[in-house]
């Protein structure tokens, strides 16, 4: 699986952002993708993802903030951000995950770094 992110740059404290990141590849077994991030320092941590269902998953620190959604065909993701903090700078992961009986493979992207001015 590859995964292509768009979208990070630079941005103001309390501005809004779209990231989207597409796969390609062997996807027909994906049944999640979503976005993680790793700021300097700390661990990588859950940002949103989505499931072929269209179950979300928020990390703590977005939640009301930030919304991911998804294609019909579930190849692109979109994670629209808001109300961003200087905290949320970070280097942002997009990832796609195959959840089957015998556990989870789990692709990751190039990452892409999103910063928050002040």
């Amino acid at each position: 699986v590859q995964l292509q992110a768009c979208g990070g740059g630079l941005v103001q404290a309390g501005g809004s952002l779209r990231l989207s990141c597409t796969s390609s590849g062997s996807i027909d077994s994906i049944n999640e993708m979503g976005w993680y991030r790793q700021a300097p320092g700390n661990q990588r941590e859950l940002v949103a993802t989505i499931t072929t269902g269209g179950v979300t998953k928020y990390g703590d620190s977005v939640k009301g903030r930030f919304t991911i959604s998804s294609d019909n065909a579930f190849t692109t993701v979109l994670l629209r951000m808001t109300s961003l903090r200087l905290e949320d700078t970070a280097v942002y992961y997009c990832t796609a995950a195959d959840f089957h009986p015998r556990g989870i493979d789990r692709s990751w992207g190039q990452g892409t770094q999103f910063t928050v001015s002040s």
